[in-house]
């Protein structure tokens, strides 16, 4: 219901890029500088000072910027109201995940929720844990579903589901025979970490500390932005790295992966978090209650011992 330009204006204000702009609004970055044009021309102002290949706000941009906000928030919430009051779960659905949760477990949850509402258009975000829920503090998205808790006061956490992490190595390693690894077992080998900022690499350091063991103190020989490329590098033999068991059930399944809980078990909660100074509508309340269950069910299969 927003006029569009102050859409694409806000998406560009925020990331300070045109090009990130028109991906998060699935645009060309040539209709986004249209739209931007449009609105500078409306205005007589020039809304972005541009050089060195960054932009910033100018003293124009900044209170068109401050009012947009508060434009997109009310108009985002007409819709919503009006939408619970003729009752429908319908409209679009931003929805930031990390990476575990948006390439093993989330699919399903939002194949299922399209299924039983087909008028509802999700449109999927994936980061790590610490951009998911500082996205969803700023209201750029509606939800996210985070690794842990967050600790961001402005956010509401709703635990969904346990997950158990584990030592993940190739069926070569000196420790894929052993029923269970003990902290102390982990700084005498290679290990393939998280990123920082990642959720299962927050969990992992705390879980260490904890056991009186420095994740200094581990041969971090690599840090890898993804749970993809992480079981590959592993696959070769090269070193362990601790993954959600969720997200090697099939290669340890195959044989090509070998998943060894740890002693004791190493578990932390997926949480979903959204605003709490924000409108919240039927379809954003019916999604976290689905994707709640929906998740709780999908962990538990698995982490139900091979048979």
């Amino acid at each position: 219901m927003a006029d569009r330009r102050l859409q694409v204006f806000h998406a560009v204000a925020k990331h300070r890029s045109f090009t990130k702009a028109a991906e998060t609004l699935f645009m060309t970055q040539p209709a986004v500088t249209f739209q931007i044009k449009q609105l500078e021309e409306q205005f007589n102002a020039r809304l972005f000072e541009r050089g060195h290949g960054q932009i910033a706000l100018t003293e124009a941009g900044q209170m068109v910027f401050e009012y947009a906000e508060r434009i997109l928030a009310l108009s985002s919430e007409l819709d919503g109201r009006m939408k619970d009051l003729t009752g429908q779960v319908a409209g679009t659905l931003l929805i930031g995940a990390s990476m575990t949760v948006a390439d093993y477990l989330l699919p399903q949850v939002l194949g299922e929720f399209k299924t039983r509402f087909p008028n509802v258009v999700p449109r999927l975000l994936v980061g790590n844990s610490e951009a998911v829920q500082n996205q969803v503090a700023e209201h750029s998205l509606d939800v996210g579903f985070i690794e842990g808790e967050s600790l961001l006061p402005s956010l509401v956490t709703e635990i969904c589901c346990e997950d158990e992490l584990q030592f993940v190595c190739a069926p070569s390693h000196p420790l894929a025979k052993r029923g269970a690894v003990t902290p102390d077992l982990l700084a005498q080998h290679a290990y393939v970490s998280r990123e920082p900022g990642s959720g299962t690499r927050e969990v992992a350091d705390h879980y260490l500390q904890k056991a009186g063991v420095s994740p200094d103190a581990l041969q971090a020989v690599m840090e890898l932005g993804s749970p993809e490329a992480l079981k590959g590098l592993v696959s070769t033999g090269y070193g362990f790295a601790i993954m959600s068991r969720a997200t090697v059930a099939k290669e340890t399944r195959l044989g090509e992966l070998v998943g060894i809980p740890f002693s004791p078990r190493m578990v932390r909660n997926l949480s979903a978090v959204y605003a709490k100074q924000k409108f919240h509508s039927k379809l954003l309340a019916s999604f976290v209650a689905f994707a709640r269950e929906r998740l709780a069910a999908l962990t538990a299969a698995a982490n139900q011992p091979a048979r």
